[in-house]
């Protein structure tokens, strides 16, 4: 039996019980009003009704939650299961991100993987992103680190109906690579605000060395944010160097950072684009007592860079929104899958936001949408909001 025809088997056995009763307007009402709640929007309704009437025929309505999170409100019980290639697996910037992703699939009744490189290692990332296709996978996002050695995979993923996304990093602009959307912040817009914004410090002047430090040169993913600052700090007179670190986190790159000004101590900026190196020039600030003699802005949000800034070692840092990067791309993932393709993913700029002791309060509550809390709790929004 048909949904529609259990409902209309439910209207009648209860118009049937009123069959004895007197014609009169309030009556012709109810009827009008039940066939209008039981063949509209109300399916639940519906639902409830026929149990309750005793039928042997049971059906799930579109409107109820399945028990498939909320892949039944897209009226599909299937299960999705999603791929996300990262360049650095266990690095702590990714924390969010994979609680977006989480709690996407949560919401979706979907399933993801978290694979690719512990070291930015481009050809471990390749291989990941091809046994993703093989496992046919129903969608895959991808830091796209590299401007070409993507392209086959991409290619070759759409070539069998894998919807592909880059996040995080994506490939230059004019690159021929295929990938459906970037979900993401523009890095070489962000590099470029946060070298006017060095400018505007008042920190700095032309002559002055201002070192821009970063875990991996000439990876997608960071390298732009150098590219875009270059012609604005050197346009300025700036001597603007950059220093290469390491792709391990902790004191690989602290390591890094120590012997590069140990044979530089007229640096008057610290420039780091990476979560890792922000936290290892925040520590090395404050453990040589170098506040107020190097200035220093760094990216990302995590506690040893917002507690820095609070205590005044770093100027500023860059949110770029992490869960967000996992979130949405996930979403968009699954969104293409239930509309049969309708919904094409669409790039989505996660933005520039500047981070100064002035607004760190909020970033120093551990929080599940910074990675700083595993814990699922919603926030206050704040009173006023500031553009």
């Amino acid at each position: 039996m048909s949904e529609h025809d259990v409902v209309g088997d439910a209207i009648e056995r209860l118009e049937w019980d009123e069959r004895k009763e007197d014609d009169t307007p309030f009556k012709k009402l109810r009827q009008i009003t039940r066939r209008s709640a039981l063949t509209g929007g109300a399916a639940a309704i519906a639902a409830t009704v026929i149990e309750a009437c005793g039928s042997s025929s049971k059906t799930t309505s579109q409107a109820a939650t399945s028990s498939s999170g909320g892949a039944g409100v897209f009226g599909s019980s299937a299960s999705h299961h999603f791929v996300m290639v990262n360049h650095v697996t266990t690095n702590p910037f990714f924390t969010a991100t994979i609680y977006g992703c989480q709690d996407a699939c949560a919401l979706t009744g979907s399933s993801f993987q978290w694979t690719g490189s512990t070291d930015s290692i481009v050809s471990d990332m390749v291989s990941a992103f091809n046994t993703a296709i093989a496992q046919k996978a129903n969608g895959i996002g991808c830091a796209l680190i590299d401007n070409t050695a993507f392209n086959t995979p991409v290619n070759t993923a759409l070539g069998q109906g894998i919807p592909v996304i880059a996040y995080n990093a994506d490939v230059a602009a004019g690159s021929p690579n295929k990938r459906m959307a970037y979900v993401g912040q523009n890095n070489l817009t962000a590099g470029a605000a946060v070298a006017k914004a060095i400018l505007a410090s008042g920190k700095v002047k032309s002559g002055d060395l201002v070192a821009g430090i970063i875990a991996t040169p000439g990876t997608g993913n960071i390298q732009p944010r150098i590219d875009g600052a270059k012609p604005v700090l050197d346009g300025a007179g700036i001597n603007f160097v950059e220093v290469g670190t390491s792709a391990t986190v902790g004191s690989p790159e602290y390591s890094k950072v120590a012997s590069w000004y140990a044979g530089n101590k007229s640096v008057k900026w610290m420039m780091a684009v990476d979560s890792g190196d922000s936290d290892a020039v925040s520590e090395f600030i404050k453990n040589q007592h170098l506040q107020g003699v190097v200035g220093a802005s760094v990216w990302d949000v995590g506690l040893p860079v917002t507690q820095a800034i609070n205590a005044g070692y770093v100027t500023a840092t860059v949110d770029q929104q992490a869960y967000l990067q996992g979130f949405d791309t996930i979403m968009q993932l699954f969104l293409y899958n239930v509309s049969g393709g309708l919904m094409r993913p669409t790039d989505t700029d996660t933005g520039i936001g500047i981070v100064t002791k002035a607004n760190v309060a909020p970033y120093l509550v551990p929080n599940r949408f910074e990675g700083t809390s595993s814990a699922k709790k919603a926030l206050t929004p704040p009173s006023s909001i500031t553009v």
